[in-house]
């Protein structure tokens, strides 16, 4: 196991008031009263707050295969490392070899994958489910994608996959990854610069590293870029490239590579 502690952006905030650390729900509201001056009254106020975590979350995710101790090419583990940057959230990175998983890896994710996260003392896996807690127990800053926007863009990674794999240049392939990602090209070109109009959201936490895969490897394997007429797409690739949490938590290229290799050599 290798560990490596991860600062945040920016410096997460703890509840002051302990007794709420014993309350399930990460949003507190409670209630005061306070007196108006000159009335006798008491007015009751409303009072709402959001817990962060004062202690860093625990991480696992795949140790990079050509680098020992740095983390590896999973898009499924970089998508909730940027939800942490994104939140501001502190936390603890262990990057597992899984080519010889531990034991002591298997003992909290027994399916042997990653990514997987501990929260409320319970390790939680599928990017998914824990994208979904993270934006429920720490709801500020918001990430949540709408619900008619949260699947722009979902078929781009299946139609990378089969195109990278594909061993006949007539098989339709390449079209189908063409046609998706430029219903994409529209869509951003209507709504963006990002799928929820001018902030980033959980969806583009998801598909960002799933579009770098597809540029490196496609770049590598089949010597294919994004057609320059999806400028749209283009544009939208350099801007969450370029994000500091996009940088903080990408792979290296030749990590990329050599983890797609056995689908491509298959």
């Amino acid at each position: 196991m290798a560990t490596a502690k991860i600062t945040p952006s920016a410096t997460a905030i703890s509840a002051t008031f302990k007794h709420l650390s014993l309350l399930p729900r990460s949003t507190r509201n409670f209630a005061t009263r306070i007196a108006v001056p000159g009335t006798g009254r008491a007015k009751k106020l409303a009072v709402t707050m959001c817990s962060k975590a004062s202690d860093p979350l625990e991480v696992c995710a795949k140790e990079s295969l050509t680098v020992p101790s740095r983390l590896g090419d999973c898009p499924f583990s970089q998508r909730i490392l940027l939800t942490l940057e994104e939140k501001h959230l502190p936390y603890d990175l262990k990057v597992v070899d899984l080519r010889n998983k531990p034991e002591w890896f298997l003992d909290i994710s027994p399916e042997g994958k990653v990514p997987v996260i501990k929260l409320d003392e319970k390790w939680i896996a599928d990017s998914d489910v824990i994208a979904q807690m993270l934006e429920e127990k720490f709801p500020e800053p918001p990430l949540a994608t709408p619900p008619e926007k949260s699947a722009v863009g979902s078929k781009i990674f299946s139609t990378f996959i089969a195109f990278l794999k594909s061993k006949d240049s007539n098989d339709g392939t390449e079209q189908a990854l063409l046609n998706e990602l430029g219903v994409f090209n529209g869509y951003l070109e209507l709504n963006g610069p990002f799928i929820n109009g001018n902030v980033v959201s959980a969806a583009d936490l998801a598909l960002a590293p799933k579009l770098y895969h597809l540029e490196i490897c496609l770049g590598h394997y089949k010597k294919w870029s994004v057609p320059d007429s999806l400028s749209y797409v283009k544009s939208y690739m350099q801007t969450v490239f370029s994000m500091e949490s996009f940088i903080k938590t990408r792979a290296l290229p030749e990590d990329v590579i050599e983890g797609w290799r056995p689908k491509v050599e298959s």
